[in-house]
């Protein structure tokens, strides 16, 4: 296990190394830079005064140059600032990342707390009403843009109603008691909540519920019914195990997508999460911001594959991770 691990660790750093690069040169050939900006935003500036600004802060030089500059500050743990808050580029991200896992951690968990018995429920009595019901309403809410489903929440709920409000995040006051904060934190966080959960959970219903159905035609499961075990045995101990392994690998995928930002559900619900701290930093070429921001999502899918590859070996006694199998 030790060596695997150290393996995952060294393909980690690489793959960070790599991205790293890529997104920095992808970020340098985009069009303008903040010096642009800065013109743009004063048409008196002059031309020596622009040329001066871009050697201030690097950006005449030739971009793998600018890029071996970034890489040794950032071993040394400096990641520089963002030009668009003027604070530390940790400092901008760290909330923002507990704004997001905040939103993405509860949507996932209601979402895969739902979507899997509903899956295995579907799987148990295929052709049923029960399971067209629930292929329609995973049909439906696979196909609806999540925007559209946003608007429409809003539009019940804090429009029509007035029940919720329509987006931004609890603003927690030092004379507020712990009730009413966390009441009002909860009351702002149903609706984008709702949002993510109604997304996610249709495809991992779909998933788990083929899943099962591809376990139950195995043989293992007719043998154990032929000796007489009970239908609920077959299928949690037999069935739900052994079809789990394949479900676990789009769980952790998606939740390292979830993890760089629900970008649509942040925007339309105005929430300060790390999709839309990335999202403009890309316009306004914050490149220090755009790119820490990019490698915390890139490594967070990486955690999600590795969080799988262990949730294999709990699942399957089969799968070995000792001397670097996977």
């Amino acid at each position: 296990m030790s060596r695997y691990l150290v393996g995952r660790l060294v393909q980690t750093v690489l793959t960070l190394a790599i991205m790293s690069l890529v997104v920095f040169l992808l970020i340098g050939l985009m069009p303008g830079d903040p010096i642009d900006l800065m013109i743009s935003g004063d048409p008196t500036m002059k031309s020596e005064d622009a040329a001066r600004l871009r050697k201030a802060y690097g950006l005449d030089k030739p971009l793998l140059e600018r890029y071996a500059a970034w890489a040794f500050e950032a071993l040394q743990g400096n990641f520089g600032y963002s030009r668009s808050f003027g604070q530390p580029v940790l400092a901008v991200l760290w909330p923002r990342l507990l704004n997001t896992l905040l939103l993405a951690g509860i949507a996932f968990v209601l979402s895969v707390a739902i979507a899997l018995p509903l899956g295995i429920w579907a799987a148990a009595h295929p052709r049923s009403r029960a399971d067209y019901l629930i292929n329609l309403l995973c049909f439906a809410g696979i196909s609806a843009p999540p925007f559209w489903l946003a608007l429409l929440l809003i539009t019940l709920f804090a429009v029509e109603l007035g029940w919720l409000p329509a987006g931004g995040m609890a603003d927690i006051r030092p004379e507020t008691s712990w009730n009413a904060a966390l009441a009002n934190q909860l009351r702002h966080l149903a609706l984008p909540v709702l949002t993510l959960t109604l997304v996610q959970l249709s495809g991992y219903t779909r998933f788990m519920r083929g899943a099962m159905i591809e376990a139950l035609r195995q043989d293992y499961v007719r043998t154990a019914r032929a000796k007489g075990a009970p239908e609920r045995i077959v299928l949690w101990h037999h069935t739900f195990v052994n079809a789990l392994a394949p479900v676990l690998t789009i769980l952790a995928l998606s939740f390292g997508g979830l993890v760089s930002g629900a970008l649509i559900t942040e925007t339309m619900f105005s929430w300060p999460g790390m999709g839309k701290a990335i999202y403009q930093a890309i316009l306004e070429n914050d490149y220090n911001l755009a790119l820490i921001g990019l490698l915390v999502a890139t490594t967070a899918t990486i955690a999600g594959n590795l969080l799988a590859d262990l949730g294999y070996a709990w699942v399957d006694p089969r799968v070995s991770l000792s001397a670097g199998e996977a």
